[in-house]
């Protein structure tokens, strides 16, 4: 019996856990995205999430995730995008032909990642809009 009360009691304390991000996720706000690490195959690797931006950096929160920081977080200034796609075969059960897919690649120095990124045309927008406003590295240099 008190093994059933301290197992209530932990998954209580995790679905608690659970509604809190997703509150304060919701209460802060970010746009939609959908994210997985590349290479992947077919449409499995998919994590739906919140992209927040904050200067320089994009983070990515699972809305699954417990952690109270970002799952993944992308550098403005080594990020590139690769390719642009549509969704295609099993990927639409999860996202909608309305949906652009991104792959890219961190090429700051301690990264070297790739990910894919799906978004609708407004969080579209905010990616490529966030990611352009980055100075260019011609600028970079005459300021070293």
């Amino acid at each position: 019996m008190l093994f059933m009360v301290a197992l209530v009691g932990v998954l209580l304390l995790v679905v608690i856990a659970l509604f809190y991000r997703l509150w304060k996720l919701r209460q802060v706000g970010g746009t939609a995205a959908i994210l997985r690490d590349v290479p992947a195959v077919g449409g499995h690797g998919w994590r739906h999430g919140v992209m927040r931006y904050r200067g320089g950096e994009a983070g990515f929160y699972r809305l699954s995730s417990f952690r109270w920081w970002p799952d993944r977080t992308l550098t403005r200034r080594g990020l590139e995008i690769v390719s642009r796609r549509a969704p295609r075969g099993d990927e639409f059960d999860i996202m909608n032909d309305q949906t652009v897919i991104l792959e890219l690649r961190d090429t700051g120095p301690e990264r070297g990642r790739g990910y894919e990124i799906a978004l609708d045309r407004g969080a579209l927008t905010a990616f490529t809009s966030w990611l352009e406003s980055r100075p260019s590295p011609r600028a970079r240099r005459r300021g070293h």
